[in-house]
C-alpha cells in the first residue's frame, strides 16, 4: 500500500491509496459533502459497513448507517478512513486513535497519513555535550580574573550571520542610490587583508577598501557610521549570561570583556550600556592594540592583570579556546546560538538560508530561541517554549508576517478604494497592516458567518446551502445559532430548516437592513472592496455581496473546497492556492492560527437598528483571551523587528520556510498552560475543540 509522505494528495486517488483494504470492512469518518463524494469513489470495490462522526452515533446518511466506535469493534472493521480537512484530523486521532490501536484498527486520514503513526514529541539538544552553568561558576571560582568574549558570548544579533549586517549596509546603500558593484564580496576582502598584519577599525577596513577598489561618492567614515548603526540595532544580549557575568563581578572577581573587534572602545561601552552590563573591570578590545586574540590579545590581558591566574569564557574554539590555552589561560567553550541550531541539525531550515529575507527571519529565531547557551540543561534536553508570547514570536510570526506583506501587495494590485478586514480574524491583521501602512484606510468590519448569513440570506437554494454545512446539534439549536429564532421542542422532530423557511427568510430582511445601515457608517467609497477573510469557503463574502453594490474582491489566507464553490462565481485570491501547498502543513495548524488570529470580543451576530453590533455571548475566560493577546504581542513585536530591519528591497515572502516555522509547534516542548487550555472555537458548525488535541 502507498503511503503519502509530506505531499498533498488530490482525493481522486482515494481507492488507489486503500486498494489493499478492498473486500475489508471499513468505515468513513466524517458526515460532510466530500464523505459523499468518497462513497462514490469506494463503494462497488470497498465493503464501507458504516459512517461515524463525535457528534451522531445513529441513523443513516448517504445510503450508510452511522456506527459506534464500539460497533466498529462488533462488525472487525479493519480501517478507518478520515474524511475531514488535515487540520480537524489530530483532534479526531487523538480522540479515537487509542481505541483503534487497542482493536487492530488502521487510522488513516483521505489522503493516507497514518493518524496513528507514532511522531516525535519534540527537538532535542541530546547531541550537546556542553559546560552547565552549575560547572561554569565552579570554575569561575577558582580564579582571580576573569575574561570573557563580547559577540555570540554576552551578546548576539538578530540576524543569522555576521555578513548579513554587511549585505544590510549595501541595500541601505542602493536605497540612498549608491551602487558599489561587488560591495560585500570587497568589504570582507579588505578586512580579511588587513587581519592578516594587524587587528583594523572598520574605518581602517573601509578606507582600505575604497583605495584598493573604488573611489563612490561616500567617505570611509560614513561607511564605517553606517555599518556600525546597523549593527548596533540588530544587537541584542543574551541575557542568562549577563546575569551569570553580574553575579561573578558581584563575588569580586575582576572582569575584562575581551574581544575580537573592529569597533572602539567608546561604540563597545554603548553596546554594554544598551545590553545592561555594568559589571566588569575593563574592556580589551583587538582594534585598540592591534592584535587578535590569536596574535597576542591574550598576553595584552596577562600583561594587564600582572600575570594573576586568569580564566577566559567564550564561543569560538579557536579565537577563544585554543588562543586563551596557547598563552597559558585556562578556557571553557559555551555555545553561541547558531551553535545550538547546528546541534539541532538546523530544525530543517538548512535549504531555507539563501536569501539575506530568510536569513533575518531564521536569525530573529536564533536570537531569542537560543539565547541562552543553557537550553541543553533542560529535562531530555529538549527544546522548550514557556510562554505564550514566544509561542507567537517564534512559531508564528514569520508566516503571518508574509501574510500581511502579500494582502498589501494584493490590495494594490486589485486597486482597492475599500478594504474590509473581518472580524475576528481581521483583529491583529489590522495592527500589522497600521505598522506596515500607517495611513491605509483599511476597516476592521464587523462581520461574522452567521452575521452575514442571517442578512444575506434570499432563497430556498441558500438554505440548502446552508442546509449542507452540518451543524453539530439538534435543529433546535440550529435555528437558534445560525438564525436567531427559537422554535418549540416538539416542532423540530423529524424536521428540516426548509420547515421554517418563511421565518427564517421573513427575519433575514431586517437582518440585511440593519447590516446596510452599519455598512453605511463606514462612508464606504465607490470601486473595489478588497475583503479579508483568514480561512474560509467564501460563505461571508457571497452573502455579503448582496449587502453593497461595490464588488467584494477577497483576498484570503487560504481559501477551502475552493472546487465546491467555483459555481458561487466569487472573485478570491488566496495566499497558500492548492497548487502551491508544499506540505501538509498549513491544512493541519489554520485551526491554531485561527484561535490565536482573533479579537478580544465575541463573535458579532447582527446588527440593532442602528447599525450597532450585536454580539454572541463570551465564551473564552479572560485567561484565555490574555492568553492570545501574548501571542499577539509576540508576532506583533516580530513584525516590528522583521520591517525594521529586512531591506525593502528584499523582503521576500517564502512560505515553505514559513511552515518549517508554524511545524514546530509539534517538536517542542510547549509549557504554557494557559495556551495549552485553549479551545477552537467555532460557533456557526457548534464546535469546539481542545487546542491541545491540535498539537
Amino acid at each position: 500500500m502507498r503511503i503519502l509522505g509530506e505531499g498533498i494528495r488530490e482525493l481522486q486517488d482515494v481507492a488507489g491509496i486503500f486498494s489493499e483494504y478492498k473486500g475489508c470492512p471499513i468505515a468513513l469518518y466524517g458526515l460532510g459533502i466530500q464523505t459523499e463524494e468518497t462513497i462514490t469513489s469506494l463503494d462497488r470495490k470497498f465493503q464501507i459497513v458504516g459512517l461515524m462522526d463525535s457528534f451522531r452515533r445513529d441513523g443513516v446518511i448517504y445510503g450508510k448507517p452511522i456506527i459506534s466506535l464500539s460497533e466498529a469493534a462488533e462488525k472487525k472493521i479493519k480501517l478507518i478512513i478520515v474524511v475531514a480537512r488535515p487540520g480537524s484530523c489530530r483532534a479526531i486521532a487523538r480522540n479515537i486513535g487509542g481505541f483503534c490501536v487497542e482493536n487492530h484498527i488502521k487510522l488513516f486520514d483521505v489522503r493516507g497519513k497514518d493518524l496513528c503513526a507514532q511522531n516525535n514529541a519534540c527537538y532535542d539538544l541530546t547531541n550537546a555535550d556542553g559546560t552547565t552553568k552549575r560547572q561554569l561558576m565552579e570554575e569561575v571560582l577558582k580564579h582571580n580574573v576573569i575574561s570573557i568574549d563580547l559577540f555570540d558570548t554576552l551578546v548576539m544579533r538578530k540576524v543569522l550571520l555576521p555578513t548579513d549586517i554587511i549585505e544590510l549596509v549595501e541595500y541601505n546603500l542602493k536605497g540612498k542610490g549608491i551602487c558599489l558593484q561587488g560591495f560585500c564580496e570587497r568589504r570582507l576582502q579588505a578586512e580579511k587583508e588587513l587581519s592578516k598584519y594587524t587587528a583594523p577599525t572598520l574605518e581602517e577596513i573601509y578606507q582600505y577598501m575604497l583605495e584598493r577598489f573604488c573611489q563612490p561618492k561616500v567617505t570611509a567614515k560614513e561607511l564605517a557610521e553606517l555599518e556600525w548603526n546597523i549593527d548596533y540595532a540588530l544587537i541584542v544580549p543574551r541575557r542568562e549570561m549577563v546575569e551569570f557575568l553580574s553575579e561573578i563581578f558581584v563575588k569580586g572577581k575582576k572582569v575584562y570583556i575581551v574581544t575580537d573587534t573592529f569597533y572602539k572602545k567608546e561604540q563597545l561601552i554603548k553596546v554594554l550600556e544598551k545590553c545592561g552590563i555594568a559589571g566588569y573591570t575593563d574592556i580589551i578590545a583587538s582594534c585598540e592594540y592591534k592584535v587578535s586574540k590569536a596574535q597576542g590579545l591574550f598576553e595584552k590581558l596577562k600583561n594587564i592583570v600582572c600575570g594573576q591566574d586568569s580564566f577566559h569564557i567564550g564561543d569560538d574554539l579557536t579565537a577563544d579556546i585554543e588562543s586563551a590555552r596557547r598563552f597559558g589561560i585556562s578556557a571553557c567553550r559555551i555555545y553561541s546560538g547558531i551553535d545550538m541550531l547546528e546541534l539541532t541539525g538546523y530544525l530543517g531550515l538548512w535549504n531555507h538560508m539563501n536569501t539575506i529575507s530568510s536569513r533575518i527571519k531564521i536569525g530573529l529565531f536564533v536570537a531569542r530561541m537560543f539565547n541562552s547557551p543553557f537550553q541543553f540543561e533542560s529535562e531530555g534536553r529538549k527544546l522548550v517554549i514557556k510562554d505564550a508570547y514566544d509561542i507567537g514570536y517564534l512559531l508564528l510570526a514569520p508566516v503571518i508576517s508574509d501574510f500581511v506583506i502579500w494582502f498589501h501587495q494584493q490590495v494594490k494590485d486589485i486597486r482597492a478604494e475599500n478594504v474590509w478586514l473581518g472580524a475576528r480574524d481581521g483583529y491583529l491583521i489590522k495592527k500589522l497592516y497600521d505598522i506596515l501602512i500607517p495611513d491605509n484606510k483599511a476597516v476592521y468590519f464587523l462581520t461574522s458567518r452567521t452575521a452575514s448569513v442571517r442578512a444575506g440570506i434570499a432563497d430556498e437554494a441558500d438554505l440548502a446551502y446552508i442546509e449542507g454545512m452540518k451543524f453539530s446539534g439538534t435543529l433546535r439549536q440550529q435555528m437558534k445559532q445560525r438564525f436567531g429564532i427559537t422554535v418549540e421542542e416538539e416542532a423540530e422532530k423529524d424536521g428540516s430548516l426548509f420547515d421554517f423557511s418563511e421565518q427564517i427568510l421573513d427575519r433575514a430582511l431586517v437582518y440585511k437592513q440593519n447590516y446596510q445601515t452599519y455598512i453605511r457608517s463606514l462612508d464606504l467609497k465607490e470601486g473595489n472592496i478588497a475583503f479579508l477573510d483568514f480561512v474560509a469557503k467564501g460563505t461571508t463574502q457571497m452573502h455579503l455581496s448582496r449587502l453593497v453594490e461595490q464588488p467584494i474582491k477577497g483576498i484570503y489566507f487560504l481559501q477551502l473546497e475552493k472546487e465546491f464553490m467555483r459555481d458561487k462565481k466569487l472573485d478570491i485570491r488566496s495566499f497558500y492556492e492548492n497548487g502551491e501547498l508544499h506540505s501538509n502543513v498549513i491544512y493541519e495548524n489554520y485551526y491554531i492560527l485561527e484561535t490565536i488570529l482573533t479579537s478580544p470580543w465575541p463573535s458579532i451576530l447582527g446588527f440593532d437598528e442602528n447599525g450597532r453590533g450585536l454580539y454572541a455571548e463570551e465564551l473564552r475566560s479572560e485567561g484565555d483571551i490574555d492568553c492570545f493577546l501574548k501571542v499577539q504581542d509576540g508576532i506583533t513585536a516580530y513584525f516590528e523587528n522583521y520591517l525594521r530591519i529586512c531591506p525593502e528591497l528584499d523582503k521576500g515572502i517564502d512560505k515553505e520556510l514559513d511552515e518549517v516555522f508554524v511545524e514546530l509547534i509539534h517538536k517542542l516542548v510547549i509549557l504554557d498552560p494557559s495556551f495549552l487550555d485553549l479551545k477552537v472555537e467555532d460557533p456557526f458548525f457548534n464546535r469546539m475543540t481542545n487546542i491541545i488535541d491540535l498539537i
